[in-house]
């Protein structure tokens, strides 16, 4: 199925009368019900490096400063430990399955990001609960998408990109904390510190 169908599949899912439920309410359900771990998980990565006593193997999970990139990171490691759970569960009724989980993994960072910069803007400055809503908000996104392509069955050629995207991902969220780039991303508000910190 090529992309504009996918994308019209999506719309059809979005806009139709029929509730998103009567299609299958068994992934729903396990992608839904999968929300609350990932949020859960991603919480608790938050504060893992610090428990740890900043022993630095555990950086590759949890959190080692305030700045937006961790915090994509401990929503990106839950979900993919998840999609292990739910592929386990769905993959055989669902053989796109991980080109759907890819887009997930894709939409959570982005849509984390987008709400975040969003609001900020707006507002001036950030809140804690504001914070806690848009990891949710980019958690259950990812969780929707997911739910929603699981019947795409891409090209080819879109299969192999997406491959290489779920692969960039892994090393993306693999490495750039460790070595993390000089942009606003990676940077803590206020202090400016990318990275572990020494």
């Amino acid at each position: 199925m090529p992309v504009h169908a996918w994308i019209m599949h999506v719309r059809s899912v979005c806009f139709e009368k029929r509730r998103i439920l009567v299609r299958d309410r068994y992934a729903w359900l396990v992608l839904t019900v999968a929300t609350v771990p990932i949020f859960l998980l991603g919480s608790i990565l938050h504060f893992v490096y610090d428990w740890s006593g900043g022993w630095r193997p555990v950086a590759l999970l949890g959190a080692v400063n305030e700045s937006v990139w961790e915090h994509l990171k401990i929503a990106f490691w839950p979900a993919v430990l998840s999609g292990l759970f739910e592929w386990s569960i769905l993959g055989r009724r669902y053989p796109s399955f991980w080109a759907a989980r890819t887009l997930g993994l894709l939409v959570t960072p982005v849509t984390i990001a987008v709400v975040f910069y969003g609001y900020t803007a707006l507002l001036g400055g950030h809140w804690l609960i504001a914070d806690i809503g848009t990891f949710l908000v980019g958690i259950a996104a990812g969780q929707w998408v997911c739910y929603a392509a699981l019947d795409w069955r891409p090209a080819r050629s879109t299969r192999w990109l997406l491959r290489l995207v779920l692969i960039g991902l892994l090393v993306s969220f693999s490495c750039l904390t460790y070595w993390p780039l000089e942009w606003p991303l990676f940077q803590e508000a206020g202090t400016g510190i990318t990275g572990i910190p020494s």
